[in-house]
């Protein structure tokens, strides 16, 4: 146990190590800050960047003119990658939601059945489907630094429930006790290197609360104070759960759920909801906001409680669209994509 923590804080530091990967060339200063904004080559109906690793590489799904889906990976010298797995098709096509740090990315496709599998890609462009035994369709949405990976499945009667698969092929499945439905609020960053994992359930009067399981499968569930519904969105290595929750009102404010079970919950000022969705290592979060108008706006907050405000130039500024980030690395970059007032969404990355 003691060699594989030292393992894992040595692979931690290494991390930290490298940088964000934006090149000079590649950043552009923003109101102040470095932003890059693109499309992948032949992207019609949008390009969605979903997960940035430790070296800036970035994996997402683009949609052409079929508008179907399809995987693509973007290295941090602007080099795209594009790929399907075998089948791929459907309506959704290929939707990658996580990479680690060894650029292996895990995600889902749907066949031509409409049917969902759970996909693990590798460096060489091999795949390894998942399908949970019994399901009738199968996604996975995070994928950790040794390849343990967790996503959600539908069982014959439509009911969802949640899985971890051992990088050697093993899976457990498990819902949260008195939960009737128990999914994953996040893609990208609800599973941690060390295998614990945060989402959320419903209960028997179909209010959502956050959930905390260990990598043992020991699970707690839990509510910022003064919450009616809560929302558990990431994990980082150190235990700490970020996320949003509403208040009797209905309006929606963010928290951060310390190991100890500690809660700080925040907001930015004048937002009309705040929405935080990932957090790192260091105790950096990235979330969203949006405003009176229905705009959605991108934040950074850092662990001392400073908020940073950003707008990706041309995100719209009608109701729905703006800047959306996704996840962000070690270095406190932030992925994401932005829509315009024409409904249509790229790709950026923007760092401090």
């Amino acid at each position: 146990m003691h060699r594989l923590c030292v393992l894992i804080c040595l692979c931690l530091g290494l991390l930290v190590a490298v940088p964000y990967g934006l090149s000079a060339k590649d950043m552009q200063p923003a109101s102040g800050h470095h932003v890059l904004t693109y499309d992948v080559p032949g992207a019609v109906y949008g390009t969605y960047p979903y997960m940035i690793i430790s070296n800036g590489d970035v994996a997402g799904a683009y949609y052409p003119d079929d508008g179907i889906g399809h995987g693509f990976l973007r290295d941090h010298n602007g080099n795209f990658t594009i790929f399907d797995p075998p089948n791929s098709g459907g309506s959704e096509g290929t939707v990658p939601y996580s990479m680690n740090d060894f650029g292996i990315v895990a995600g889902y496709y749907t066949d031509s059945d409409d049917h969902a599998h759970g996909f693990i890609r590798d460096r060489q462009g091999h795949f390894t489907i998942v399908d949970v035994p019994g399901a009738t369709d199968t996604a996975i949405y995070d994928i950790n630094i040794w390849g343990t990976t967790a996503g959600v499945y539908y069982d014959a009667d439509g009911v969802g429930h949640m899985f971890v698969r051992t990088p050697f092929g093993h899976i457990s499945s498990f819902n949260v006790a008195s939960g009737i439905f128990t999914w994953f609020n996040c893609a990208a960053s609800c599973l941690n290197s060390f295998g614990a994992l945060t989402g959320i359930y419903s209960d028997a009067g179909g209010l959502y609360h956050s959930f905390l399981r260990a990598p043992g499968g020991h699970y707690i569930t839990f509510d910022p104070p003064n919450s009616v519904q809560s929302y558990g969105a990431g994990v980082n290595d150190p235990g700490d759960v970020v996320g949003y929750f509403s208040d009797s009102a209905g309006t929606e404010h963010s928290y951060i759920r310390h190991l100890n079970g500690t809660f700080i919950t925040f907001d930015v000022r004048g937002a009309a909801g705040t929405e935080a969705g990932d957090i790192n290592a260091y105790g950096v979060v990235d979330g969203q906001y949006f405003d009176s108008q229905g705009v959605y706006h991108g934040f950074l907050r850092q662990p001392n409680g400073k908020i940073t405000t950003f707008d990706i130039p041309g995100a719209g500024t009608t109701s729905g669209t703006g800047t959306f980030p996704f996840t962000l690395n070690a270095s406190g970059a932030v992925t994401g994509y932005y829509c315009g007032d024409d409904g249509n969404c790229h790709g950026f990355l923007w760092k401090q």
